[in-house]
């Protein structure tokens, strides 16, 4: 659990924010009468410290703010006051605010501390129970190539409900990419269910549209289970895709996800689904079966599947991450590559500030398996 102690690390514009305020005190002190002594703000300095600084700098920084009270307030060559006013009621009045302040500003230093080490603690178990849940997926798959990534959001420390998975089975190798509504304890459950029963049936169904059907039955057989009235509203949307033993043709079932991403020859498209089923736990409401969609996949082609925390990041300007265009943008990439580039293209994009866990599977031919 030693990862868990590593606590984030702040702006550099909050670490100097305490200096940046002494100078700016400087700056203006000898531009003020002597009666109106601008150094009496250095009151405030503690509680500037204390938002980027541990406890004890924030004493420190107290210690040296009164001690700087009185240079000011009794050297002539500096603020134009003689030594008298030293130890003037005003400024002893100072000295004992600032002291006050100072006790709170380290108060709120080592309380904020402690959150942020807790914060730290609850992501890092956070992320572990996430790749228990996920597993490892395997790079090599027979011809087939796969890579993935989960980037949790910086504005939770809740466990998400996205998920992904790759299976080799004897009608190929078979994929599954989800998003459960929902954070928390009962997404991961979810979760849970819905990657157990594919992994399960994904060896026992030759047709991907009776694979699906069986996932559906888990996951509405989990819904029913769980308390309360909004069972009905646990839902998830996934994308089941099966490339063939001979890697010519990749089959997809869409259940109420963002479509696929086919990257051919520095193409990029969408692989919009002309029959999409509605998301798991809610194809009760609708009495078709799955329908299932051929595509031809050659060798150099790749598959990308992706959750919306992919498609629904934003810049500063509140503007969606063009997910299409940035990947036609790099050109053709190898597997590992393409997601370490969309891994930190979406960090850049947001500003480091994703609201939301996104989750990437891809799976290409190499060329060189023609």
């Amino acid at each position: 659990m030693n990862g868990s102690q590593v606590l984030p690390e702040l702006p550099a514009w909050v670490r100097w924010m305490p200096l940046a305020y002494v100078a700016a005190i400087l700056a203006i002190e000898p531009m003020t009468p002597a009666d109106w002594p601008v150094s009496f703000a250095l009151i405030a300095l503690p509680l500037v410290a204390a938002f980027g600084h541990g406890f004890v700098a924030v004493a420190v920084i107290t210690v040296l703010a009164i001690a700087f009270e009185g240079v000011l307030a009794g050297t002539p060559c500096c603020a134009g006051r003689d030594v008298g006013y030293l130890w003037d009621r005003h400024y002893v009045a100072a000295y004992l605010c600032t002291a006050l302040v100072g006790t709170l500003g380290t108060v709120l230093a080592l309380h904020r501390t402690r959150r942020e080490r807790t914060l730290a603690d609850v992501r890092f178990v956070a992320e572990i129970a996430q790749r228990v849940l996920l597993g490892p997926v395997p790079r090599r798959i027979g011809r087939v190539h796969v890579e993935s990534f989960y980037l949790s959001a910086a504005a939770e420390a809740r466990i998400g409900g996205d998920l992904y998975g790759a299976v080799a089975t004897e009608y190929g190798v078979r994929l599954v990419i989800g998003d459960v509504r929902g954070k928390g304890l009962t997404a991961v459950e979810t979760a849970a269910a819905l990657l157990g029963a594919f992994r399960e049936a994904a060896h026992d169904e030759p047709d991907l549209a009776a694979l699906t059907g069986r996932v559906e039955t888990s996951i509405a057989r989990r819904a029913a289970q769980l308390a309360g009235s909004d069972m009905d509203e646990r839902f998830v949307t996934a994308v089941f895709a099966e490339i063939q033993p001979d890697g010519r043709v990749l089959r997809l079932v869409n259940c109420g996800h963002p479509p696929p991403l086919i990257i051919r020859g520095g193409e990029v498209g969408e692989l919009e689904a002309r029959r999409t089923a509605p998301p798991l736990n809610l194809g009760v409401l609708v009495d078709e079966p799955y329908h299932v969609e051929e595509h031809g996949f050659l060798p150099g082609d790749q598959l990308l599947l992706y959750t919306d925390g992919v498609t629904e990041t934003r810049d500063a300007a509140g503007d969606f991450y063009p997910l299409v265009e940035r990947v036609r943008s790099w050109g053709t990439l190898p597997p590992q590559q393409l997601l370490t580039r969309l891994h930190r293209d979406l960090i850049a994009y947001s500003g480091n500030q994703l609201h939301d866990d996104t989750a990437a599977l891809t799976a290409g031919l190499a060329a060189e398996d023609a």
